[in-house]
C-alpha cells in the first residue's frame, strides 16, 4: 500500500523524554565516545549529553510517526537515507526534552516513496535544542536501493568534488557488539540492527549498524578534529547514507575545509568502508569559532 499523501504536513503531538546522566553516558559508550566533556563533572560547563543525543529524545517522535497506521509506511522495506541535525542549545541530565514531529514532505520517485520527517525538541524552559530532517525511502517491490532522487537535497559535494588533501583523517573500528549496545542506548531496537533472520527477510546481508551510530562515530571525529574536543561548537551535522555499515568494519572519515558562512567554518566529509566505498556521503558539519 502506498503511503498515504493526506498525512503531508500531520502534526504529531509533543512526546516528552525526561534525560537522566546514565542515558546520556550509556548513549556515549554505546558510540565508543569517552570525550571527558561526557563524564567530568569539574570541567567548566559541567556535563553534556553527546550531540548526537539529540536522537533519542526524539526517538518516540520518530516512531509515532512511522508507525501511524494512516501513513501506511512499510517498515521492513524503509531505508533511512539522510539525516540532517541542527544541534541549537546543549542537552543535560535533568532536561526534560518535548518533541514534535511533522511530516514535511511525501514524495514518489523511481522504485519507491520517500518521507521526510521534521522534529523540532525543545527543554522544560522552551529553549529550543535541536531541529532534524529525517529522511526515509521505502523501497518498492524491486527496488535493492534508493535511487538518487530519494537522497537529501541538501547535500554538499561528494568525494569526486572534493579537492585538496583532507585536514583530518580518522579510522573507527565498529565492535562486534556495536550494535546490541546501540539498540539499547538509543531506544531503537528496530530488528535488522540486531536479529540476523529478520535483516536477511528485508534483503540486507545481515545484520547492520545503526545509521544515526554511524553518524555519531562521524560527529565525534568532527567534535575531536575540528571542534577541539568541545561539542558544543558543533552546530549542524548533515549526511546521506549510501551503503549500509556492519559489525567489525573499520570505517574511515575523511574531513575538508568548505570555508565561512553565517559565521560558522563549514567542513565537508565522507566516510568509506574497508573497501574504499563510501557509507556516508555529502556530510556536512556547521562548527562555531
Amino acid at each position: 500500500m502506498p503511503l498515504n499523501h493526506a498525512c503531508l504536513g500531520k502534526i504529531y503531538p509533543p512526546l516528552s523524554t525526561v534525560v537522566t546522566l546514565e542515558a546520556l553516558q550509556n548513549y556515549a559508550r554505546a558510540c565508543n565516545d569517552l570525550n571527558p566533556r561526557y563524564f567530568d563533572p569539574a570541567l567548566p560547563g559541567g556535563i553534556v549529553a553527546p550531540p548526537m543525543f539529540a536522537v533519542v529524545v526524539t526517538w518516540l517522535s520518530v516512531i509515532t510517526a512511522m508507525t501511524d497506521t494512516e501513513l501506511h509506511a512499510d517498515l521492513l522495506r524503509l531505508l533511512h537515507v539522510a539525516q540532517d541535525i541542527e544541534f541549537l542549545a546543549p542537552i543535560r541530565a535533568g532536561d526534560s526534552i518535548a518533541s514534535t514531529g511533522k511530516i514535511a514532505s511525501l514524495e514518489s520517485p523511481q522504485n519507491g516513496e520517500a518521507m521526510a520527517l521534521e522534529l523540532n525538541a525543545h527543554n522544560a524552559r522552551g529553549e529550543a535544542v535541536t531541529r532534524i530532517v529525517f529522511t526515509v525511502f521505502i523501497r518498492g517491490r524491486r527496488a535493492a536501493s534508493p535511487p538518487a532522487e530519494a537522497k537529501s537535497d541538501d547535500a554538499t559535494p561528494d568525494s569526486d568534488s572534493l579537492r585538496g588533501t583532507p585536514i583530518v583523517t580518522v579510522a573507527q573500528t565498529i565492535d562486534a557488539d556495536q550494535t546490541v549496545r546501540y539498540a539499547e542506548a538509543s531506544g531503537d531496537r528496530n530488528p535488522i540492527h540486531v536479529d540476523a533472520n529478520v535483516a536477511k527477510m528485508a534483503g540486507l546481508p545481515g545484520i547492520i549498524v545503526h545509521g544515526m551510530c554511524t553518524m555519531a562515530f562521524t560527529a565525534r571525529v568532527i567534535v575531536e578534529g575540528v571542534c577541539g574536543g568541545d561539542p558544543a561548537r558543533l552546530k549542524r551535522l548533515a549526511v546521506r547514507f549510501s551503503r549500509p555499515v556492519l559489525p567489525g568494519d573499520t570505517i574511515t572519515t575523511r574531513v575538508w575545509p568548505a570555508g565561512d558562512r553565517d559565521g560558522r567554518r563549514i567542513f565537508t566529509y565522507e566516510t568509506t568502508n574497508p573497501d574504499g566505498v563510501a557509507v556516508i556521503r555529502g556530510g556536512r558539519a556547521e562548527v562555531a569559532p
